[in-house]
């Protein structure tokens, strides 16, 4: 069986243009992992006079961002060490952000809330994650989080909900604003 990866599997740029990222945008992708699959599509859509913050957990994967963005040149990502489920964790200047992407995260409300407090009034979050059905690779059916909880949650924190999309063949994307 073939298993789609990467873009194919889900496309950064398609996200990224569904949630209106432009020119001089300051955005997060939080839990960015070692390949910077958003922040570097997104580095390039924000332009120069923007700023990209990939997040993670794991010094090592923020190595990997580090690493990728010396070989290409890319000088307006920075990178942060931080545990997104710890309120004030992050060290991005709070109510900074036009945007912020959590991508196959399965957000708790604790993440949630530290993301929320980063973006400013006015901002996008976009939530992109796994579909609930059964699907012949990615995490236990189980283990996912469905569209209607993320929403909840969103709700919770008195963000609107502006879209649903389908951001590939097994991933949902939602999208609020702050």
């Amino acid at each position: 069986m073939y298993i789609p990866s990467g873009s194919e599997l889900l496309n950064p740029v398609t996200i990224l243009t569904e949630a209106g990222v432009r020119e001089g945008m300051h955005v997060a992708d939080l839990g960015c992992g070692a390949t910077g699959h958003i922040v570097f599509p997104a580095s390039h859509m924000v332009g120069k006079n923007g700023i990209v913050y990939g997040v993670d957990i794991l010094k090592s994967a923020l190595s990997g961002v580090e690493s990728r963005a010396k070989l290409e040149g890319v000088a307006n990502v920075q990178t942060v060490w931080s545990d997104i489920e710890v309120y004030g964790a992050t060290k991005v200047p709070e109510a900074s952000l036009d945007l912020a992407t959590l991508v196959n995260n399965r957000p708790s409300p604790a993440m949630m809330r530290e993301t929320v407090r980063l973006i400013k009034p006015g901002g996008t979050l976009v939530v992109v994650d796994w579909v609930v059905t059964a699907t012949p690779f990615g995490p236990a059916s189980k283990e996912r989080i469905d569209t209607e909880t993320v929403k909840r949650m969103a709700a919770d924190l008195r963000l609107t909900l502006t879209k649903e999309f389908q951001a590939g063949q097994y991933h949902y994307g939602v999208i609020f604003k702050k």
